[in-house]
């Protein structure tokens, strides 16, 4: 049986995942401020295209928090790059490539029988910490509310109290 997904409360594992040929990005550049870990499947699936696509459309609210948002698959470099245009996303698509799936098994999402990630989301507080994380089914698009709903709470965390 695979481990369980990471849950609130416990420490993100660091990784450097490849977003380009060129580039590298991982959790010491997202330190600092609220982060989301979107593992999906695969670029050019249906579901996953309509998930990432909906990031992409909801950015406005993600960086009313700060949050840095990235996508995680086990695509390479070049299928994110033509999926991102085709899509019109423009956050991060990191490569979890080769050796294939090793952050989402660090994560405990990574999907054995299929090869793939899970369709798993994870929001990290500033100091790399699982503040929620949720996996939904291979099929279903998990939407924003509860990663919204997380930045929240981190965010309510901050106000001062009067």
């Amino acid at each position: 049986m695979p481990p369980a997904a990471l849950h609130a409360g416990q420490r993100a594992p660091d990784f450097e995942l490849p977003s380009a040929p060129d580039h590298r990005l991982g959790t010491a550049q997202l330190r600092g401020r609220p982060a989301v870990l979107a593992f999906y499947p695969a670029d050019w699936s249906p579901v996953c295209g309509d998930q990432m696509a909906l990031y992409q459309a909801v950015m406005p609210e993600f960086e009313r928090y700060n949050a840095g948002v990235v996508g995680i698959s086990v695509d390479n470099v070049w299928s994110h790059r033509a999926f991102a245009e085709d899509r019109g996303i423009t956050f991060p698509l990191l490569a979890d490539f080769e050796p294939k799936g090793e952050v989402a098994r660090r994560y405990g999402v990574y999907d054995e029988r299929g090869g793939v990630c899970q369709r798993a989301l994870f929001v990290l507080d500033g100091d790399g910490v699982v503040a929620w994380s949720q996996v939904a089914p291979a099929g279903v698009n998990p939407g924003a509310d509860g990663i919204l709903n997380a930045l929240d709470g981190l965010d309510s965390e901050r106000r001062p109290v009067l």
